[in-house]
């Protein structure tokens, strides 16, 4: 079982840090604000939510899960919430995504 365990965990751990990188390169990377909360927003809720996640297999039944736990809703709770509001607030200061001029608008 705690090879199993650990094995879990491990692959958690690799599963959450991939997507963190992977959300860090998009932050870089992306052309525009807006994509670059979605990649904030997305990305590095669920790289963070499979660390957490890897932290609640390896610590058990104890107040620590308990705490893990709290952190894992918090997370899940604000960085969507935050990611919204950035948006907002960029759309309420006029700033608008760029429109690609190659592709075809729809007049219906």
């Amino acid at each position: 079982m705690s090879l199993a365990l650990d094995i879990a965990t491990g692959l958690l751990l690799v599963l959450g840090t991939v997507f963190c990188l992977i959300g860090a390169l998009g932050i870089l990377r992306l052309p525009d604000y807006f994509s670059r909360i979605h990649a904030a927003g997305l990305i590095e809720t669920l790289g963070s939510v499979a660390i957490l996640a890897a932290l609640i297999l390896q610590a058990g039944l104890s107040m620590t899960t308990v705490k893990l736990l709290l952190i894992l809703v918090f997370i899940l709770t604000t960085s969507p919430t935050a990611s919204h509001a950035l948006a907002r607030a960029a759309l309420h200061d006029n700033y608008r995504p760029p429109i690609d001029e190659d592709k075809p608008t729809s007049n219906n």
